[in-house]
């Protein structure tokens, strides 16, 4: 796994098969199949709802949706479950190799779940913190501000929902690129990342993506990030957005093994002295 964070910087992804056991991975599809359903019949208010693409998503379920908020929050049945999935050892020692930090130096940031959508949805090509609108000047100069968080798509079913231009994290999209339909699907250079159930793909977020949602196939893939305490306003921006705040501080990882305990309460607090230091109104980095 050396050579993880050089292989990250070149193509903007990395996989990592099967790093979930057979009954690990059974047991995580039976806890999203309880979180489906709470969120489809109005009972789970966390949601990524149809059409929108980023927060704020509705509180409820009419229109559709294609994700689950909040995976880690203390109400959500087998939030252990899930949170044992998320402080797992192969992913903190993947984040510290890919961030090039201490595991001290994590804090808890996002865990939610991506589903089959209630309808056929699809995604623009974007990069999660730089609008559509920024020029090619200021898109390079935020491609080369330093990242501070590590992001994952864990598939519990085959997944082929993601496509990436591997490369284009390292550069201001091309004139072809600009020109494109926002919905365009033969992106010059483009790759469908293609994960087996149980295989992980960290991937930067600023890298020119897009999802293809289909909602004839089964899909529940977590999505996780985990940041840097040294991200500062940036980053906090990008967290906080998504509502882990408020939350946070009510979480319980006594189901957790006891090592993993310490991690999660390590990480907890330091999410939350993130939140109290970078507190205020709260931005959105894009608004369709």
């Amino acid at each position: 796994m050396a050579d993880l964070k050089s292989r990250l910087k070149t193509q903007g992804y990395i996989i990592l098969p099967s790093i979930l056991s057979p009954t690990a991975l059974s047991s995580l599809r039976s806890a999203c199949l309880t979180a489906r359903h709470l969120a489809e019949s109005g009972q789970w208010p966390h949601l990524r709802t149809l059409p929108k693409q980023f927060p704020p998503w509705s509180s409820t379920p009419d229109e559709g949706i294609w994700g689950i908020q909040h995976l880690l929050h203390p109400d959500m049945p087998s939030s252990s479950l899930f949170a044992a999935s998320y402080f797992n050892d192969t992913i903190i020692h993947t984040v510290t190799q890919l961030l090039d930090c201490e595991e001290e130096d994590l804090n808890m940031e996002l865990y939610n779940l991506l589903i089959r959508p209630t309808r056929d949805f699809e995604l623009r090509w974007h990069r999660d913190d730089i609008g559509p609108d920024a020029t090619a000047e200021e898109e390079e100069r935020r491609l080369k501000e330093p990242s501070w968080h590590a992001q994952w798509n864990l598939a519990l079913y085959d997944d082929d929902s993601l496509t990436v231009v591997p490369g284009s994290h390292r550069r201001p999209r091309t004139v072809e690129e600009r020109k494109a339909d926002a919905y365009e699907k033969e992106m010059p250079g483009q790759l469908v990342v293609r994960l087996k159930a149980g295989d992980v793909v960290f991937y930067d977020n600023n890298i020119l993506h897009r999802g293809v949602y289909d909602s004839g196939k089964e899909r529940a893939t977590l999505h996780g990030s985990m940041g840097h305490t040294g991200g500062g306003k940036a980053r906090a921006r990008n967290v906080l957005q998504n509502g882990v705040g408020g939350w946070a501080g009510n979480c319980r990882f006594d189901g957790l093994e006891k090592g993993m305990i310490e991690r999660a309460e390590g990480m907890r607090r330091r999410l939350e002295e993130m939140g109290r230091v970078e507190g205020g109104e709260t931005r959105f980095s894009q608004v369709d």
